[in-house]
């Protein structure tokens, strides 16, 4: 029985609905980054300083919604949850492409963040539920994938439809499918293998077994105060605080930078791809080699580390050898993506099962408000110092510091956890 429970088939039904859905959400999140530097100012009369500011509202939304949208996801059902937010969000996206005032703009920017908030942790816990810990940080790898393979698609055409149709036709288009999809989540993802009918009763139970074996070995919370106070949470909270100013600080600028020293929108979308496409590759190898290795902590530190060298780099490097320079960007953001399967893997592994949807949020809290600050600030020192070093410089800093707090997060090493069955996921 328990070699039939970790069937292949929670894979193939699971995970490629959870990455689509997750792959819209990061895609309306991230494709304002193109516009900035695609002409929306210019049409809507955005200053710099303004221009930055908007960018980063995304996550004030993200950023006062984040427990309440984890706690919500706790206990209400995932699955009708995120239908709701899916269409709402794909609205917030589409109407984007239409306004023509920067109050509405910025109204709409920060409901996304609001609706947005819930998905992250909603996903965590849906895997949770799915999925063992020596599996878990594959699975949010291989939805986390979204992220990356999505930046790297909506890089492409979002320079191709800024070029031919305008960053209007680029909002319209990229926001309508999460209305769409909403039907087809709710239809296919169930909340846990209990409600579904192609897993047989003997395959719910062992699922349910294993799950509720890893439960006994975690410590007892009475409940969201002492959750909060937890030495990991706080400790995990600093790392995604400090890792989100740098990455968002690249993520959202990041075409503008390239943008500078390139013809045109369609080959600053290629160049911009680079990045996410080689991420994709060593965030799969990085979440097999830490569900095999279980030792979380490996991955959470190192690749951080590697981003703040090239970060260093480039602030003393100056602008004068761009391919040097994109090469050290291309490898930062190797860096800063490579840790995210093991990392958001260790909060499942180190908290009680119905914990993590409320320490998800408040982890997630933390770095949204390190995202509202990477986008931001970056955005505004590019802005007033006309140069990248003080940016540069700014996330070399935060990413060292992030490091630094990664080696002290407990991840206990669990390769003797007793397991049902083989892996199934290679």
């Amino acid at each position: 029985m328990d070699r039939v429970a970790l069937s292949p088939r929670r894979w193939f039904y699971i995970m490629p609905v959870v990455f689509i859905t997750y792959s819209l959400a990061f895609l309306d999140k991230a494709n304002y980054s193109f516009a900035a530097a695609g002409g929306i100012n210019d049409d809507l009369g955005i200053t710099k300083g303004l221009s930055s500011l908007i960018g980063a509202l995304f996550f004030m939304g993200y950023f006062a919604f984040q427990i309440p949208g984890g706690i919500l996801a706790e206990r209400t059902s995932v699955r009708k949850l995120l239908a709701i937010s899916l269409i709402i969000w794909g609205l917030c996206a589409t109407a984007t492409g239409l306004v023509h005032s920067v109050p509405i703009l910025i109204a709409l920017r920060f409901i996304l963040g609001v609706v947005e908030a819930v998905v992250m942790p909603s996903l965590l816990i849906l895997t949770a539920r799915w999925f063992s810990k020596k599996e878990r940080s594959k699975a949010n790898t291989i939805f986390l994938l979204g992220n990356p393979i999505t930046i790297l698609w909506m890089s492409i055409l979002s320079g191709y439809l800024i070029d031919n149709w305008g960053w209007r036709h680029m909002f319209i288009v990229q926001g309508v499918p999460a209305i769409a999809w909403a039907i087809a989540w709710y239809l296919l993802i169930r909340d846990h293998p209990s409600e579904v009918s192609w897993l047989s009763e003997d395959e719910k139970a062992a699922i349910a077994s294993t799950l509720q074996r890893e439960q006994e070995d975690k410590p007892e919370m009475a409940g969201y105060g002492m959750v909060f106070r937890s030495s990991n949470v706080l400790k995990l909270s600093g790392w995604l605080f400090l890792q989100s100013i740098g990455y968002y600080g690249f993520l959202m600028w990041l075409p503008s930078i390239i943008r500078a020293s390139s013809s045109s929108m369609s080959h600053t979308g290629w160049l911009a791809s680079l990045p996410y496409g080689l991420a994709v590759i060593f965030m799969l190898i990085a979440g097999w080699l830490s569900d095999k290795l279980q030792n979380r902590t490996l991955f959470i530190v190192w690749p951080i580390a590697l981003a703040a060298l090239c970060f260093m780099l480039l602030s003393v490097a100056g602008t004068e050898h761009f391919w040097f320079s994109y090469t050290l960007l291309t490898l930062a953001g190797i860096g800063m993506y490579v840790p995210f399967g093991s990392f958001f893997a260790s909060i499942a592994d180190v908290l009680p099962g119905s914990m993590v949807g409320g320490a998800t949020g408040m982890i997630n809290c933390c770095g949204s408000l390190g995202a509202f600050l990477g986008a931001y600030l970056v955005g505004f020192l590019n802005a007033m110092t006309a140069s990248t070093t003080s940016s540069y410089v700014l996330m070399a800093a935060c990413l060292l510091g992030c490091s630094l707090l990664g080696k002290s997060i407990k991840v206990h090493h669990t390769g003797n956890v007793r397991e049902s069955g083989p892996p199934v996921m290679q």
